[in-house]
């Protein structure tokens, strides 16, 4: 491999890991409240989560550089705010990454969630456990293995976003150039095809071991009962 593929594939890992974790909190909240709750409007909110799951992702990466550039609504108050700038930057394909990904994170959880007996819920509350104990010792141990698939499924698709990376963070070698860009940047040049077989190898084996690592976990996620 040549340093620009090494920087790719670390730039790739880099996005993907920090979009998987920092969505996850969210997630965790999205995933809950969807199973456990019944709402008024609660369609709409799985449709919002949904969406980047049926739009063109450059729909998305469009949408995220209106509000996140920095003459956006959110943009313009980080970089006044906190001097963050997301546009043309790692972070910004890192939350293109943690969007695009989110729906399958919140699916997994969701049913993970769902899947744990609220008998066992009901138990705890008799016992004097506040909603919030009973969150986080009962009801989140249990569907742990939900959540951790979630996450890697979520990395999985983050590792090969591309339509909305480029939107909003571009195409810069050794900062915003992950995997699929780098493969797409090669294969702008002529002759480039012959140097992405690397690439491509590791983009598989790595999507390979989340996508496998998941499904066993997802598979041994069971209806738990007293």
């Amino acid at each position: 491999m040549t340093p620009a593929d090494l920087s790719a594939i670390a730039v790739s890992l880099q996005v993907a890991l920090v979009a998987a974790i920092a969505s996850l909190p969210l997630g965790i909240a999205a995933g809950w409240l969807l199973a456990r709750k019944r709402f008024p409007g609660k369609i709409v909110l799985e449709t919002v989560i949904n969406l980047p799951l049926v739009m063109p992702p450059v729909v998305t990466g469009y949408l995220l550089l209106v509000t996140f550039g920095r003459r956006g609504p959110v943009g313009s108050w980080l970089e006044d705010w906190f001097g963050l700038q997301l546009v043309f930057d790692w972070k910004g394909a890192a939350l293109a990454a943690a969007v695009v990904s989110f729906p399958l994170l919140v699916r997994s959880i969701r049913s993970a969630i769902a899947g744990v007996d609220t008998r066992l819920e009901d138990a705890a509350r008799t016992l004097g456990a506040s909603p919030l104990d009973l969150f986080w010792s009962v009801t989140l141990p249990l569907a742990r293995r939900g959540v951790i698939a979630g996450a890697l499924l979520a990395f999985a698709r983050a590792l090969g976003e591309f339509g909305a990376t480029i939107m909003i963070a571009g195409n810069i070698a050794g900062e915003t150039r992950t995997i699929p860009l780098m493969i797409y940047s090669e294969l702008e040049t002529p002759g480039g095809e012959r140097n992405i077989t690397m690439l491509i190898a590791a983009s598989i084996f790595i999507s390979a071991i989340a996508l496998l690592v998941s499904e066993y976990l997802e598979r041994r996620v069971e209806p738990t009962t007293p």
